[in-house]
Formats: structure tokens, sequence, C-alpha cells
């Protein structure tokens, strides 16, 4: 049986500071399950289809019949001068909660998670605004450089481990703010785009995407653009068709095979303004992580390393120049 609580907060966001963890609830409703998320998996990233699009890495979201994978994907950023700080699921008093992601001009706490591609924990690495426009890290970013131009190569953000843990806290990810990231939590912030929403609710309704049909190892790991080309965990183009199943469909997931997997919280695009700042892009750069064992980042299209695992390492602290 899913244990699940379900917290109102009419107001206020809610920030609740731990010995081990740094837990967020926004406003709105907070969920929590009494479940670990699945680890993250390790997949190959591709390449970005258009200057100026920006990658949100793929995270396990939670519906009614339990986790589901959310592709990474690149979007269209809201406004200019904009980056992403992804969701995270936090463990307090033995449940798991879920706090949303959200766009601003500095990139914020995410619970320390790596999330490979520039997301190695605290910043982000794959890239910087520039005189209005973005420039890629080809480092750590997948990127064909006969059709962007705007990129330069910064390979101090790299580094290597193996944790792929998908939530902060005991048995996950030990990590708090670090003092920016404080101070980025009193930004103005912007939830998630239309665009980004419709993603999450395509993967909830493709019954493939769940823990319980794939034991954590999605079909489609990351897609180049919301509603574009699906690629599996090793970058290979997925058949749409056979991938996608109806609502209806994916409500036959049994809730018995729940309990096998991890349990969820609510998906991430539905909590947004709460999130915590955005660490800003001072141009100095943070140790990444990758996802993979041991992956060089060594050009693909000009872009990060690809051998079918989850590269891309992480941290740079970067935002506007």
């Amino acid at each position: 049986m899913k244990k699940i609580g379900v917290v109102f907060i009419s107001s206020f966001l809610l920030f609740i500071t731990t010995s081990n963890i740094y837990a967020q609830v926004d406003v709105g409703i907070g969920v929590s399950v009494g479940i670990a998320p699945p680890a993250l998996p390790v997949y190959t990233q591709p390449p970005c289809p258009v200057d100026g699009y920006l990658w949100t890495p793929g995270y396990w979201a939670y519906g009614d019949d339990g986790y589901y994978w959310v592709p990474g994907v690149w979007v269209l950023p809201p406004q200019s001068g904009f980056l992403w700080t992804p969701c995270y699921w936090g463990f307090d008093n033995g449940l798991y909660g879920w706090h949303a992601g959200y766009w601003g001009p500095h990139v914020g706490f995410y619970g320390g998670i790596n999330y490979g591609y520039g997301y190695g924990g605290y910043g982000y690495g794959g890239g910087m605004w520039q005189g209005g426009s973005f420039r890629y890290n080809t480092a750590v970013t997948n990127v064909n450089r006969t059709v962007i131009h705007n990129t330069y190569v910064n390979n101090t953000v790299i580094n290597r481990t193996t944790n792929r843990a998908s939530f902060n806290g005991a048995g996950g990810v030990v990590a708090r703010p670090r003092p920016d990231e404080e101070a980025a939590m009193h930004e103005q912030h912007v939830q998630a785009t239309s665009e980004q929403q419709t993603h999450q609710q395509t993967a909830s309704r493709d019954r493939n995407q769940f823990a319980s049909v794939n034991h954590g190892r999605p079909a489609t790991a990351a897609m180049n653009r919301v509603g574009g080309s699906r690629f599996n965990p090793q970058g290979h183009a997925v058949n749409a068709s056979a991938n996608t199943h109806s609502a209806a469909s994916h409500t036959a997931v049994s809730h018995n095979n729940v309990s096998n997997h991890q349990s969820n919280t609510h998906p991430a695009i539905q909590h947004h303004q709460s999130h915590t700042q955005i660490s800003h892009a001072s141009g100095q750069s943070h140790q990444s992580q990758f996802h993979a064992q041991s992956h060089q980042a060594s050009p693909h299209m000009g872009g990060a390393s690809h051998g079918g695992g989850f590269h891309g390492g992480g941290g740079g602290h970067h935002g506007h120049k």
C-alpha cells in the first residue's frame, strides 16, 4: 500500500531544514510518498536542435500508478537570460517530497542531484548567457557545431561520479544550499512553461515510462524537443507510435507492482514558484558529475561524450555575463 501524505499550504513557502537535507514545500499542494524514486537512468543526450534551446534533464515524476520517467528534453526558455533549476525529491521524516523546477536568472538548489550534462548537483556547467545569446559548453553538452556556432569548451566542469541517486537526503545525496543559492532563493522565478507541462503529461500517459513496467529503464530516455524525436538510453531513435500509449492504457499498470518500484510524489512541473534560487553564473567553473561509470568528455557532433552513458558533467555555476 502506498504511503502518501498531502500537505496544503495556502500562502507562504515552507522551508524545512534538518541536519541531513534541505527540503522546500511549494505553495499549493506538496505530495509526499513513502517509497524512494528509482535511480536515475544512464542515457545519451540528443544534440541540441535549435540555437537558443536549453537542456532540461529527465526526472522521475509520480502518477496514480507510481513513478514514471519524464524524458530529458531541449526546450525554449521563457525569456533570454533565464536558466533552468531542475526539480528534485527530498527525503525527510520517512517521506519523499517533491520540489518543482523553475526558471530564473540564476540556477538554484536542486538537491545536489547529479543529473548530468551540465547539471552536476550545483549550478549549471552546460553553457552561459552572453550578450543576449546562449553559448554552449561542448565539453558536457551535445551540440552540432555545423548548425550552432555559439560554443566554447570548458573541461574544468567535468567530474565523474557513480552516484545516480534521484533524491536528496539520507540514503541519497546529502547536500545543502550554498550561500549564493540561498541568495537566489529570494529572486523572482517563473514556473515551467506550458510546453514543459505538456511534455510531462505526455510521459504520464505512456505505460512504458512507468517504473513498474520498465524497472527503471525507460523506453524513451530523452527527446530532442517537446513532441519531437524520441531516443532510448543508447541514443537510438524510438518509434513513437510503438512507445506511446493512451491514458487508458497506462492505468492498467498494476498498483501491486508499485511497491516493487519507487513510489511517488507529485510531478515536478505542478509546483512552480517555490523552488529555490538559481546560482549566479559567475563564470567560475565548479566541479560537475557524470552519471555514467567513468566516462570521458570526448566530442560527439562537437558536443559532450556519448557512448550510451549519462554524460555531461555537472556543475559550472553560470549565468549572464
